[in-house]
């Protein structure tokens, strides 16, 4: 799939456009996409830009979106690069200058809660009302009686609900970051980590433990036991770490990319009385990683 910002776009051929802001790319966002052959998306989230203090905490980064979006067969993402002038462009100004002058638009499609232009004062019935292209209008998506939402995600991944918040995404959540170096605690104790620090910008799952697939190019694939959290059986000084045991792998990641996609939450943090008592609850959450990432094989 082809990936192109705004002002390299050329208008060669009506384009059937699916516009949002589609962080996380779920099952509503798919209903939206289905059927077209772009997506127009925003970086960074509008929010962003006009609310910072409301930005939230994304679920997907630009690179992931990308993929997401190739997976349904879609041919290409036009990324706006959304920043405090175009946030000034009026919904009238958008549908003109990008939807027909940049895009071409034949078709558009939207979901029913989209807005745009200054003080978000377009909506679907303004892009219904215009003649140069069809407009179809998603409704809300819902799943056993709730709204699916980036927000309500949000909420899952947070709470450590990862099994949910993938039912709801169609895929199930990542996270990925450069391996950083920690206290090598985890060698001592015999489990060997991968460490990443957290983005302020990510969802990250909160304090648990997790069964995980981990990628990387040093090793492909591997199944990989996770923890979240601050080590609280140790006084390490640290903020949050995202700590990944890779199972029947031993090799220095230091400085390389690692990216964990989230199966299921074992357990909460806790606070072992000493490290042999921690070390046999690791052995018990390897144990069940195998066993949850056999059975999602």
């Amino acid at each position: 799939m082809e990936v192109i910002r705004l002002p390299e776009v050329q208008p060669t051929r009506a384009r059937s456009v699916a516009v949002g802001t589609f962080d996380g790319v779920h099952l509503g966002h798919r209903e939206v996409i289905a059927g077209s052959d772009s997506v127009l998306t925003f970086e960074p989230h509008p929010v962003s830009i006009v609310a910072p203090q409301h930005t939230p905490k994304l679920l997907t980064t630009l690179e992931r979106k990308a993929e997401l979006v190739a997976e349904l067969g879609v041919g290409e993402l036009i990324v706006i690069p959304f920043d405090a002038d175009f946030a000034r462009l009026s919904a009238r100004e958008f549908v003109d200058d990008v939807l027909v002058g940049a895009l071409g638009a034949g078709r558009v499609a939207v979901g029913e809660n989209f807005r745009f232009g200054h003080k978000a004062q377009g909506d679907p019935s303004l892009l219904a009302a215009d003649e140069r292209f069809r407009t179809v209008v998603h409704p809300l998506l819902e799943v056993d009686g709730e709204v699916v939402s980036s927000s309500h995600i949000r909420g899952l991944v947070l709470a450590g609900d990862v099994a949910e918040a993938n039912r709801l995404l169609g895929a199930d959540f990542e996270l990925s970051g450069t391996v950083a170096s920690g206290d090598r605690r985890g060698r001592e104790l015999g489990f060997p980590t991968a460490n990443i620090v957290p983005e302020e910008t990510r969802a990250c799952p909160g304090h648990g433990v997790y069964a995980c697939i981990a990628r990387g190019e040093a090793f492909g694939e591997r199944v990989a036991a996770v923890s979240i959290g601050v080590r609280p059986t140790f006084v390490t000084g640290r903020g949050e770490l995202i700590e990944a045991y890779l199972l029947d792998f031993d090799g220095d990641l230091y400085g390389s990319e690692l990216r964990l996609r989230f199966l299921a939450r074992l357990r909460g943090e806790r606070r072992f009385e000493d490290p042999d008592a921690l070390v046999e609850q690791m052995h018990r959450d390897v144990q069940r990683t195998r066993e949850i990432a056999a059975g999602a094989a």
